[in-house]
C-alpha cells in the first residue's frame, strides 16, 4: 500500500524503513521544510497516512486526511482534549481513524496486565498506587499519553481515585504520576504499590523505537480501506 508519513522526524523516519521493509511504498513524507506538499490531493494518491508530528499540528493533519478521505493513525499526543471533535469530523467525512497512546505491542499488552492488576488491588486499601515515566529529552507533553492510559486504567479499576495530578500528591483520591526526562531514553512506564510493609511493581522498558514504529505500521495495514473509530485493541483483535 502507498503510505503518507506526516511528521519525519525520528518516529518518522523508523516508520519509514519498516513500511519499506513490508513492502509498502512512500507517497509522501512531511516535515517543517516541506509543508507545502501536504496536500489534499497528495493525501487522495495514498492509502493511509501515519501521523507523527507535534500536538499543535495533528488536529490540522487529521482533519486533511479526513478530508481527502485517507484513513490516518495517529501517534501524536497531547491533543486529546479536542478528540469528541476530531472523531465527529471522521464520521461527518464518513472516513477512517485510528488512534493511540502507544503502539508498541509490548506495551498495548502492558495496558491490559496494569488494568488486572489494579482490579487485584481494589480490595488491598493499604497500598498506594503511583505510576513513573521517563522519557528522552526531547518529549513535548508531561505526562506521556502512555502514562494517562495507564492512569486511566488504574483510576476506573479503583473506587478511591478519581483523578491523576502530574506532581507529589498526598490527596488519597489523586493518582501521582512523575515524569522524568533524561538522554535517549525511549520510555518507561513503572507502575508501584507501594504499603507499609512492602511494594508491587510492574514495569515496560522500550529498548528503542521499533517497537513503536512497527506497532503503528501494523495498525496502518489493519486500517486500509475501513471507515470508522478505531483503537489498538482492535488491531489486536484482529
Amino acid at each position: 500500500m502507498v503510505i503518507a508519513i506526516l511528521g519525519y522526524g525520528k518516529m518518522g523516519k523508523e516508520v519509514e524503513q519498516i513500511s519499506l521493509d513490508r513492502n509498502h511504498r512512500i507517497g509522501i513524507k512531511i516535515n517543517s521544510d516541506n509543508q507545502e506538499e501536504l496536500t489534499t490531493e497528495n493525501l487522495k494518491k495514498c492509502d493511509v497516512a501515519i501521523e507523527f508530528s507535534k500536538p499543535e499540528e495533528a488536529i490540522r493533519n487529521i482533519t486533511l486526511c479526513a478530508n481527502a478521505g485517507c484513513p490516518v493513525v495517529v501517534g501524536t499526543t497531547g491533543w486529546y482534549n479536542e478528540y469528541s471533535k476530531v472523531v465527529d469530523l471522521i464520521k461527518e467525512k464518513d472516513s477512517a481513524l485510528l488512534t493511540a497512546t502507544n503502539f508498541s505491542i509490548g506495551v498495548n499488552l502492558f495496558f491490559e496486565l496494569n488494568k488486572t492488576l489494579a482490579s487485584l488491588m481494589e480490595k488491598h486499601k493499604e497500598y498506594r498506587a503511583n505510576i513513573r515515566e521517563i522519557h528522552h529529552l526531547e518529549k513535548l507533553d508531561s505526562p506521556s499519553g502512555t502514562a494517562i492510559t495507564l492512569a486511566e486504567g488504574i483510576i476506573d479499576n479503583d473506587s478511591t481515585l478519581k483523578k491523576w495530578s502530574n506532581e507529589k500528591s498526598n490527596e488519597e483520591e489523586v493518582l501521582e504520576i512523575i515524569s522524568v526526562r533524561e538522554d535517549k531514553v525511549p520510555g518507561t512506564h513503572i507502575i508501584k504499590y507501594v504499603s507499609e510493609i512492602d511494594e508491587i511493581e510492574i514495569k515496560h522498558l522500550a529498548k528503542n523505537r521499533k517497537g513503536f514504529a512497527l506497532g503503528a505500521v501494523v495498525a496502518a495495514e489493519f486500517l486500509k480501506n475501513k471507515k470508522g473509530i478505531f483503537t489498538m485493541k482492535d488491531v489486536l483483535k484482529n
